[in-house]
């Protein structure tokens, strides 16, 4: 891996990382103190205040120079991943391309959907000038995950930048030599503005200091239960937050779907990246004439899959260790629950890593299909019809992704516009990561609020309304000098325009 800088003194207290393949370890890290912290979130915000008042073009210009020197060291970026996560180098060198889509993005977007616009005004408000702009938050506080440690937080850290924001990251404790990388990177390609975004290292306590250190906002990926406690401590501030907390997406399956493609799009989805994924597919519902078929062409795309850390590997080993707990556990509940494995079983779960594991009448009330599993699993469940599906779909308490696969793109959009998702995909999966301008996000347990997109620039400003009065009103309503004869006649001439509408 590449050497990192510590951002905290030489004697503070360290951590090691390991690989999740062999556990061995790779680097050191320092455990950034809530002193440290803080001293970060104050230098980021004065030097948030030279890159606020920049010209759009020249925060443009500088983030397009951060893009080109990740996508020239992207075979470092790429091994770095690959190292702290376990999977793949060609999956990771993946994210780092999609990453550079959205910062591309972000980067040649953020003045047209930020900037200053003029706002229509009513006819008691005719000598009004209206407008309004979006307006840097200051420093932004993001707390990444450790499944996609480049491309997940990205979401955030790039789009608050192009926003004029300063950012403050926090990597998981498993994945901080990516975040650390990133910084460096980010201070390589724009030296005027370095420290712009810092990365802090350490477990749980280091973003417990972040959420604390009064940050503008607050971006956290995650799982719901540590969400709820983020939100918490932010709410002790009124700090706004962001969360996005995984979900249990779901396929649907209609009887005039191109079945290989499904199956297809399945299995991709189920077990790329150990189906650590938080959009990734963990449950289908196919209509009841073609579920035979359908589970008999996954079952046969599955089983040619192996887990290991070969170069030909189909994907790695659990990232975290104690995921192979609850892998294991929603399988054999879901078996001991009356579940048939038609690939696998709970002797596919062997630490680090977990063989494909394709179920098929599973319990809707089982973990497996209730809980998120984040791993190499997928449930396919048989429906009566498509109204079933949606039900069944729509009853989860997560809603992040999901997908449909029908014959006409015009009908599957008719089903996904049924479903509670945040993001839903046609004739594919995840097809919504790949576009820079849809907004990603869920609702219920999958959190709440955007990232990418205009919604995801906009989610790192702050909206201020401008009125400049053009000339003197011949009706002045605001002020105790107005005759009340003026004020009457001004409400009968409001009531009568509102009763012909």
């Amino acid at each position: 891996m590449t050497e990192t800088t510590p951002a905290v003194p030489s004697s503070a207290p360290v951590f090691t990382t390991r690989s999740p393949a062999t556990g061995e370890p790779l680097a050191e890290h320092p455990v950034t103190g809530a002193e440290e912290v803080a001293a970060a979130t104050d230098r980021g915000r004065t030097l948030q205040t030279a890159w606020g008042a920049l010209p759009p073009a020249r925060r443009k210009e500088h983030l397009l120079r951060w893009k080109k020197a990740l996508a020239t060291d992207l075979d470092t970026v790429a091994r770095t991943i690959s190292e702290e996560t376990g999977k793949p180098v060609g999956d990771a060198a993946l994210e780092v391309v999609l990453t550079l889509e959205h910062l591309a993005w972000a980067a040649r977007n953020a003045h047209r959907v930020l900037r200053r616009r003029k706002v229509r005004t009513g006819l008691f408000t005719v000598h009004q000038r209206a407008s309004l702009v979006h307006r840097p938050l200051g420093v932004v506080g993001v707390i990444g995950p450790w499944n996609y440690p480049l491309y997940t937080p990205m979401g955030s850290i790039g789009y608050a930048l192009a926003a004029g924001n300063a950012v403050v990251f926090k990597p998981s404790e498993l994945t901080p030599g990516t975040g650390v990388l990133l910084a460096e990177l980010f201070d390589a390609a724009v030296p005027a503005h370095a420290g712009l975004l810092t990365t802090v290292t350490g477990p749980a306590s280091t973003g417990d200091a972040l959420t604390r250190s009064g940050v503008d906002k607050l971006a956290f990926t995650g799982s719901p239960g540590t969400a709820r406690k983020v939100m918490a401590v932010c709410a002790e501030t009124l700090t706004p937050f962001l969360a996005e907390c995984g979900g249990k997406d779901a396929v649907i399956v209609t009887a005039d779907a191109d079945l290989s493609a499904a199956a297809d799009a399945i299995v991709w989805g189920a077990l790329s990246n150990a189906g650590q994924t938080c959009a990734g597919v963990e449950r289908v519902y196919a209509v009841r004439e073609i579920h035979t078929e359908l589970c008999e062409r996954v079952v046969e795309r599955a089983s040619a899959l192996r887990p290991g850390a070969a170069a030909d590997s189909a994907y790695g080993p659990m990232t975290l260790a104690g995921q192979v707990g609850v892998v294991e556990r929603h399988v054999s509940g879901a078996v001991s629950a009356g579940a048939r494995a038609l690939l696998g079983g709970p002797e596919s779960v062997s630490a680090p890593y977990v063989a494909p594991v394709v179920l098929t009448g599973v319990p809707e009330d089982a973990a497996a299909m209730t809980e998120e599993t984040f791993g190499p699993v997928v449930a396919i469940n048989a429906v009566a019809d498509v109204d079933e599906a949606v039900e069944r779909a729509n009853a989860s308490r997560y809603a992040l992704g999901a997908a449909v696969f029908c014959r006409g793109g015009r009908s599957g959009a008719a089903i996904a516009a049924r479903l509670r998702a945040g993001a839903v995909s046609v004739n594919s999966v995840l097809g919504f990561a790949a576009v820079p301008a849809l907004p990603f996000g869920g609702s219920r347990d999958s959190g709440f609020g955007r990232i990418h997109g205009e919604e995801g620039l906009r989610a790192f400003t702050a909206v201020q309304s401008t009125t400049v009065q053009r000339f003197t009103p011949p009706l002045a309503l605001t002020s105790f000098e107005v005759p009340a004869a003026t004020r009457e006649r001004a409400v009968r001439m409001a009531r009568s325009l509102h009763r012909r509408r």
